[in-house]
């Protein structure tokens, strides 16, 4: 019997096609699937253990009790402000650490052996970053050192730190008072147990990080117990509060991490943190650096990231901290210790090396595996992501789901570069208009300005895509071609991982997940002959969406509560908004990636179209015309503070001449630049006639080396573009003195200047030879770094810390030269004297100045000499 022909009438095919086409609430049901993972993974990231108190020593004798580090912390916070080589520093904070390690001491049990030892240290190094490197010079800081001897004789020791000193202006509660507090109930604990560890515990007390990291050197370069010492735990803050993140570890060292995934019981960890550090992305370092690079000793490196508006402020108070964030940090830390102090690889001599992809999941689980494991499941979720669902296809033409998936990857690829081209134009033209930083405060703005026209941008391309080549004469049902579309993003995200991979970037991680969640509802599609169906196909693909949501909101919030107040101090010259919106249009692509291609599902596509713009247009009204777009906050305004931060410094500037007789002088204010709306708020109260001149175009910043400006954090100030203000002399009753004593005549060709330097007062010296004239030898060193740039100059910088009060000190320059060089055509050298925390020094004319910034401005003056002389 002949087989008869199938007749398909247009009212049947449009029949089949309604079937498969969504309504206008399944769009909005799915973004609020997206929000709601968002809300979710922000309250996880935000959910502490509750804080044990004493009362609960009964239950938990050997528990860390938030209540005892919280005392301790008090007593640090209400010191103030704390920098190296201040009385509250060098006295106050050290005499009750040493007070509190004594009474530790004396509660201990029988069983237990405490050593303390107080270090007073001197020594210089050189370090590097952001390809400027300079000299690091320190004198007489203190560390308070204390060791809890284990009962193995080889005495091996595991290292925990922590640094008491702060930065001017703050009373460094979360940086860095409460790791300490956290520090002095892990050792009051671990002392008070009936049995040692296995290995000895050493705890360090360093009072001189925030000088570039100059305590934790002292130690590990100089001190006796640091030869034992087999791994460290660096205790550390760049926000507030919140979570404490570990973002380094190793280096090359995977046991760290083995222990790290067995101790921890609150795991907050992420490769991609690591990789951000090391690319310098935040602008900071820790002690970690010191003990990686001078003791050769592996570790791992915490800090708190939460709220990072009030780090190096007066809002880094115990005010805007709670119990429950020490106790969950002396949970991790405490736990950790107990597992490294009992290890064996602590003792081995000869251990593994290699680098580990590490990542939790919202904190609820923890995975680790090696690098080269990586590179293979990478590789491995790849392929089955592209073989897999191509397989539910086996009864339909390849042509047409080839057709589909090549729709999929160019609407995936054009939707993410018309993206990045729609919010890049949005965020320069909010700056053009002076409107930057408008999400400073208000974060969730950034969903309307910058992530909603991602959005409108992948919509708008799949949409063209949807009109102008959608394959009539396809076989697919409008459900497998979206299916097949799918398979287009599963491509792109391959593409993505492979290319991480091949680049060597452990982070590969990231999209990795995607495309396993992806896998995992093909497979289930495949396994039900699902992909077929109407609607069943559908729902597998969003349950497997479920956990890749919750994965890349994570990492949008992660990312957003790290960035954006990270711009409120990373200088004006670049533009924010153009970095959020990066970083939004990125996250948008991470949470919406298989979400979008329903889009050709939808009935009423442009109805979706228009309510996304109108929440873009009503978002930019609100950020430009309303309150709601004011960038900075203070405490009478919000529970949580966002100030804008300045540095502002009364400068006193002497010019000598060759034979270093007087030549000049002049004074003013010196602004440093911490973010792009910083000049706009100085200028409001700069008064009539008076001239706000860029640094760089001041007249000494063409005769004068480094500009003859009051430099202390070369890599800073350099970078940001900073401005003076004239005005009268400070009041000043110290300084630094660089006394010229003579030259001694080496060779020929090499001369010998000493000088002797006198003053325990925070300073800097920058040494520029001149042409014809390098610097092949000093006392500071036994080698010369490569000079620093600036302003079309070399010169060798070198920041100096006192800790206590020392004697005057002598310094060599040894200088090389092709032709005798006259008197002054040999070098210059500038000497710059910086008084923090010296209010006593401040005038009338400086009160009044800082007395007009905003009540949400958090100012941090100083005073600074500046003496210039050319040899």
């Amino acid at each position: 019997m002949p087989q008869q022909k199938r007749v398909r009438f247009k009212e049947d095919e449009q029949q089949v096609k309604n079937l498969h086409h969504l309504e206008s609430g399944a769009v909005y049901g799915a973004l609020l699937v997206v929000v709601g993972c968002g809300l979710l993974t922000s309250y996880l990231a935000t959910r502490l253990p509750p804080a044990l108190t004493v009362g609960d020593l009964e239950r938990a004798p050997n528990a860390f009790i938030a209540e005892r580090a919280w005392a301790s912390l008090k007593t640090l916070n209400d010191l103030g402000p704390k920098p190296a080589g201040s009385q509250a520093n060098e006295v106050l904070a050290y005499e009750f650490l040493l007070q509190e390690v004594q009474r530790i001491n004396a509660s201990k049990h029988d069983s237990q052996q405490l050593e303390v030892d107080s270090q007073t240290v001197t020594g210089a190094f050189s370090i590097s970053l952001l390809n400027q490197s300079m000299t690091s010079v320190y004198r007489n800081v203190q560390n308070l050192v204390v060791r809890l001897a284990g009962s193995d004789v080889r005495q091996h020791a595991l290292l925990l730190n922590c640094h008491f000193d702060t930065v001017a202006s703050s009373p460094g509660a979360s940086d860095d008072g409460a790791s300490c507090a956290v520090m002095l109930e892990i050792l009051r604990v671990l002392s008070r147990r009936p049995v040692r560890t296995r290995h000895t515990v050493t705890f360090l007390f360093n009072g001189a990080e925030e000088t570039m990291l100059q305590a934790a050197h002292g130690f590990i370069t100089q001190h006796p117990w640091a030869a034992d010492v087999r791994a460290f735990l660096n205790l550390e803050s760049s926000g507030s509060g919140g979570k404490e993140v570990l973002f380094q570890a190793g280096p090359h060292h995977p046991w760290l991490i083995e222990a790290y995934a067995r101790a921890i019981r609150h795991p907050f960890a992420h490769t991609v943190g690591e990789e951000i550090f090391q690319l310098g992305l935040i602008p900071s370092d820790t002690d970690f650096r010191m003990f990686r690079d001078y003791g050769e000793v592996p570790g791992m490196d915490f800090a708190h990231i939460a709220n990072g508006y009030r780090y190096h402020t007066r809002y880094d108070s115990m005010d805007f901290l709670s119990l429950d964030v020490l106790q969950r940090t002396g949970d991790n830390v405490l736990a950790l210790t107990r597992d490294l102090a009992e290890s064996d690889e602590l003792a081995a001599s000869d251990l593994p090396v290699g680098e580990t992809v590490f990542f939790d999941f919202i904190g609820l689980a923890f995975v680790h595996y090696s690098a080269s494991s990586g590179r293979l499941i990478n590789l491995a979720v790849v392929v089955l992501s592209l073989i897999v669902p191509l397989m539910c296809f086996a009864r339909a033409r390849f042509n047409d789901v080839l057709r589909e998936v090549i729709v999929g990857l160019v609407g995936t690829v054009f939707g993410t570069v018309f993206s990045i081209i729609a919010c890049t134009t949005i965020a320069r033209q909010l700056d053009f208009f002076g409107k930057s930083m408008t999400w400073y405060t208000n974060t969730h703005l950034i969903l309307g300005l910058y992530c909603c026209p991602a959005l409108l941008s992948h919509c708008f391309v799949y949409l063209f895509l949807t009109t102008f080549y959608t394959n009539s004469k396809s076989n697919l049902s409008l459900g497998q071609m979206t299916q097949a579309r799918l398979v287009g993003v599963n491509v792109f995200w391959s593409v993505v991982t492979l290319a991480a991979t091949v680049a060597g970037y452990r982070s590969g991680y990231i999209p990795m997940v995607l495309l396993v969640c992806s896998l995992a509802s093909s497979t289930l599609n495949l396994l039900f002959n699902a992909s077929r169906t109407h609607r069943a196909w559908m729902y597998i693909h969003l349950a497997g969406q479920l956990p890749a949501l919750l994965w890349a909101t994570n990492f949008y919030n992660v990312l957003i509560a790290l960035f954006v107040p990270i711009t409120g101090r990373f200088g004006g010259s670049r533009n924010p908004e153009v970095f959020i919106s990066l970083l939004a249009a990125g996250g948008t692509l991470l949470c919406c990636s298989y979400l979008i291609p329903f889009i050709a599902q939808l009935r009423k596509m442009m109805n979706f179209t228009a309510k996304l713009s109108a929440i873009t247009v009503l978002t930019l009204v609100l950020a430009c015309l309303s309150p709601l777009g004011m960038p900075y906050r203070d405490e009478s305004m919000a529970t949580e503070p966002t100030p804008q931060r300045h540095y502002v410094t009364h400068t006193f500037r002497v010019f000598h001449d060759e034979f270093g007789l007087y030549k000049s002088t002049d004074a003013g204010f010196f602004f440093q630049e911490m973010d792009r709306n910083t000049r706009a708020t100085i200028e409001e109260f700069v008064a009539p006639g008076e001239s706000l001149t860029p640094m760089r175009q001041m007249d000494s910043c063409q005769a004068e080396l480094f500009c003859a400006l009051p430099f202390y954090s070369l890599w800073h100030q350099m970078r940001f573009n900073n401005y003076w203000l004239p005005g009268p002399e400070p009041l000043y009753d110290n300084m630094v003195t660089m006394a010229y004593l003579g030259t001694e005549q080496l060779d020929s060709h090499t001369q010998r200047l000493v000088f002797a330097m006198e003053g325990s007062i925070q300073s800097s010296i920058v040494v520029g030879p001149k042409e014809g004239v390098q610097l092949v030898g000093w006392s500071l060193l036994d080698h010369v770094p490569r000079p620093a740039k600036f302003g079309g100059r070399e010169g060798h910088f070198v920041f100096i810390t006192h800790g206590l009060p020392g004697k005057a000190w002598n310094v060599t320059l040894d200088l090389r030269y092709d032709q005798p060089k006259p008197t002054g055509e040999l070098v210059d050298i500038v000497v710059t004297t910086k008084f923090w925390e010296y209010h006593h020094m401040h005038t009338p004319e400086f009160e009044q100045l800082l007395a007009k910034f905003p009540s949400w401005s958090h100012v941090v003056p100083s005073v600074a000499l500046v003496s210039v002389f050319p040899l």
